[in-house]
């Protein structure tokens, strides 16, 4: 109830067609999980990033591996 995080079923992803990318404003540091379409460049912002705890549960709540590209 108070403080409990309820574990949430693995979200899915286009992995065809999308691409995982942080977005990195360089003005103010801001950080947001997106995910761009690779046919149209067009990013999708999933959450805001603001530490590596927001970046691993971005990471596992969809599933990803790997290195992410970060965009500025």
């Amino acid at each position: 109830m108070f403080g409990r995080k309820k574990k949430c079923a693995a979200k899915t992803y286009d992995k065809e067609n999308m691409k995982p990318v942080i977005h990195c404003s360089i003005c103010t540091g801001e950080q947001a999980a997106c995910f761009e379409d690779r046919r149209t460049g067009q990013l999708h912002e999933v959450m805001l990033i603001r530490g590596e705890g927001d970046l691993a549960a971005f990471r596992e709540e969809y599933g990803i591996d790997g290195e992410i590209e970060r965009r500025y």
